[in-house]
């Protein structure tokens, strides 16, 4: 059986624009069941077990803003979870896709999840060909919002033949905290590119020339390639 996994998580609500949420994104991680990730996500329960955070969901954002589990600790204690989490991306053999909109620019959700809908539509025609190469195609998501499920259901049930859908807890699955991460660092890229940094990224990540070099150039090359037309 050939195998396809989509973890999806999001960044965002579909609410009226403002600062603080001004872009919606979708990330989405594809993972081929025939390439055995699992050493990698042993090693990684290992190391994140030697920093005392056995069997913890990790949640990228808190750890940024210094958050929940993580208000305690300092900016180097954070950033080592981080990286753990970044060096494992690195190693699986994954990609992954961002889809997103800039709410300034929208008027609702309906055309929130117009938009996005056509983005996530347009790159499966693209790629349409090694979708169906893949016996089953199993989407995890976490039904965090009603508007994800919807748009999920409707784009993958009209162009794939019999897309499996599961309801995931986000603790039991590394791809999907992995989809996390990817997602909360295009909305740090996508902030960047507007001069919207917050006081929080900035300590976290420091100047920009390291976040290219340490995050987002390594990361970009699991991307799967596409540009929206």
């Amino acid at each position: 059986m050939n195998e396809l996994s989509i973890f999806i998580d999001e960044s965002g609500d579909f609410g009226e624009y403002n600062s603080h949420s001004p872009y919606y994104i979708i990330t989405m991680v594809f993972h081929n069941q025939n390439e055995d990730i699992q050493p990698a996500i042993s090693r990684l329960n290992q190391e994140l077990s030697y920093l005392k955070l056995d069997s913890t969901c990790i949640h990228t954002g808190p750890i940024i803003r210094k958050e929940e589990i993580y208000k305690n600790m300092s900016v180097d204690e954070r950033r080592r979870i981080f990286n753990k989490m970044v060096a494992f991306i690195r190693q699986i053999n994954i990609r992954y896709k961002c889809f997103y909109i800039e709410k300034r620019h929208i008027s609702d959700v309906v055309e929130a999840t117009g938009q996005l809908s056509k983005q996530i539509s347009r790159f499966i025609r693209e790629y349409y060909a090694e979708f169906l190469a893949f016996d089953d195609v199993k989407i995890y998501y976490d039904n965090g919002q009603v508007e994800v499920s919807k748009i999920l259901s409707s784009v993958f049930n009209a162009l794939l033949p019999n897309p499996i859908f599961r309801k995931v807890m986000p603790s039991e699955y590394k791809l999907f905290q992995a989809a996390d991460l990817l997602c909360t660092l295009e909305l740090v890229k996508l902030k960047w590119k507007n001069s919207m940094f917050t006081k929080s990224e900035l300590a976290f990540f420091g100047n920009i020339r390291d976040l290219k070099k340490n995050y987002l150039k390594p990361l970009s090359k699991k991307e799967w390639s596409y540009s929206p037309k």
